[in-house]
């Protein structure tokens, strides 16, 4: 297995991670026992970094990891986050970086998994509300009680990652990046990790999916799928953004790989500090992610690439007008 580092000093990981949450919830129905044998399955292949978060479930993908790592923590470089509050309205989210809250949350996500050290512990999203000096020096103190390895944020803005980072070093930053999420390094947040050394984490670098080319309508989805309230995912933008990844397809068909190897493989081409954790419940689509760190891409095929996702050419936000306020630009 190919690795990456987190930030210019950090650990070793896979340079191809895995998202667990839709093992959990978010996608339709679940089948546990083949996202146990997906989690097997990725570790036999040398996935280290496994993705997590109190949120997802709520609780119960902590509680499934920490099933599947027991006897077997040491082969694994842990990641799970905190501060992202869940009710009873899906169309609501909220978020708490209290101090207080961030030395209880700790505690119950190292319960669940059944460890005693956190690798590496994501505040999930920025608490508007409290400095993000006092939420960092809440996690520092969690470094020197020995309950966690490494710091990292999620979807904050250059501003927060500097402000975060003269509190302690941040290891990563977990943000959206894919082919239709380029926020990163539209808005300089990738040219600031990469200032102070900070190792970018890709979640969705599949796009939830669409740029696989598996999804044809928005009647693929269950009724409790997410991506139902998801903007990119209803009327028309379905079908603008669905004649985006039909031209994914038809370069994949000419190489000979699959729609999604070739949005794997551009995040991968990206730069050696970006780390994406493409999440998988079945072992037939871990595989096909795996295959893609042997696709390589011509600079003329990037550029391709690049000329067809533009900012202009994605039709609608990534998340519903509520969440989008959670994500720091």
């Amino acid at each position: 297995m190919l690795q990456r580092r987190l930030g210019h000093n950090g650990p070793l990981v896979s340079a191809l991670g895995l998202g667990c949450m839709g093992m959990s919830e978010f996608y339709g129905a679940t089948d546990e026992p083949e996202a146990l044998a997906t989690l097997d399955l990725a570790l036999e292949r040398g996935v280290t970094l496994l993705d997590t978060a109190d949120a997802y479930g709520p609780h119960h993908n902590e509680e499934l990891l920490g099933r599947a790592l027991r006897g077997r923590r040491e082969r694994v470089f842990l990641a799970t986050k905190f501060g992202l509050v869940r009710s009873d309205d899906p169309n609501t989210r909220g978020v708490n970086g209290r101090p207080d809250y961030v030395r209880q949350a700790v505690d119950g996500s190292l319960r669940r998994l059944g460890v005693e050290q956190l690798d590496l512990y994501y505040q999930h999203r920025v608490d508007p509300e409290v400095p993000i000096e006092e939420t960092v020096g809440a996690m520092a103190g969690l470094v020197q009680a020995g309950k966690v390895r490494y710091l990292g944020l999620s979807e904050a803005s250059s501003e927060t990652l500097r402000r975060a980072h003269r509190i302690h070093p941040i290891a990563a930053l977990q943000s959206e990046f894919s082919l239709w999420s380029r926020d990163p390094q539209e808005h300089g947040v990738l040219a600031t990790c990469r200032e102070l050394g900070v190792a970018l984490v890709a979640y969705s670098p599949l796009g939830r999916g669409f740029l696989t080319g598996a999804l044809k309508s928005p009647d693929d989805f269950a009724a409790d799928d997410y991506r139902r309230l998801s903007p990119r995912f209803q009327g028309e933008n379905f079908q603008r953004n669905l004649e985006l990844v039909e031209r994914v397809g038809a370069l994949a068909k000419a190489k000979g790989v699959t729609p999604g190897q070739v949005a794997l493989a551009w995040v991968l081409a990206q730069g050696e500090d970006i780390v994406p954790i493409p999440g998988t419940r079945q072992r037939h689509y871990l595989l096909e992610n795996l295959a893609a760190l042997e696709v390589q891409l011509s600079a003329s095929e990037r550029a391709e690439l690049d000329d067809l996702f533009t900012p202009e050419s994605v039709a609608g936000t990534r998340y519903p007008a509520a969440w989008m306020q959670l994500v720091e630009r």
